[in-house]
C-alpha cells in the first residue's frame, strides 16, 4: 500500500509541476505578444516628430558607440605598434 502512495505522491507532484510550468511558458508568451503589439501600434500612432526625435536617440547612441569602438581600435593599434618595436629593440 505504501508504495502505491508514493508512486501516487510522484505522478501528483509531477503533473502539478508540468501544469505550473506551462502555465509561465504560456503567460510569458502572452505578455511579449503583448509587448511586441503596443510598441507596433505606437510605432503607427507616432507623429513624424515622435519619429524624427526617437531616430535622433538611435543616432547619437550609435555615434557613441562607434566613437568609442574607435578609441578601443586606436589603443589595440597603439599597443600593437608598441610591441613591434619593442620587439625590434631587442633583435
Amino acid at each position: 500500500m505504501s508504495t502505491q502512495q508514493t508512486v501516487r505522491r510522484w505522478i501528483l507532484t509531477g503533473s502539478i509541476t508540468a501544469i505550473a510550468a506551462t502555465g509561465a511558458i504560456y503567460g510569458a508568451g502572452l505578455r511579449s505578444r503583448q509587448q511586441y503589439e503596443e510598441k507596433r501600434k505606437k510605432a503607427v500612432e507616432a507623429t513624424p516628430e515622435d519619429m524624427i526625435a526617437q531616430l535622433e536617440v538611435v543616432r547619437s547612441e550609435l555615434v557613441g558607440k562607434k566613437l568609442e569602438m574607435e578609441r578601443k581600435l586606436a589603443q589595440i593599434t597603439a599597443r600593437r605598434l608598441q610591441k613591434e618595436e619593442a620587439a625590434k629593440d631587442t633583435k
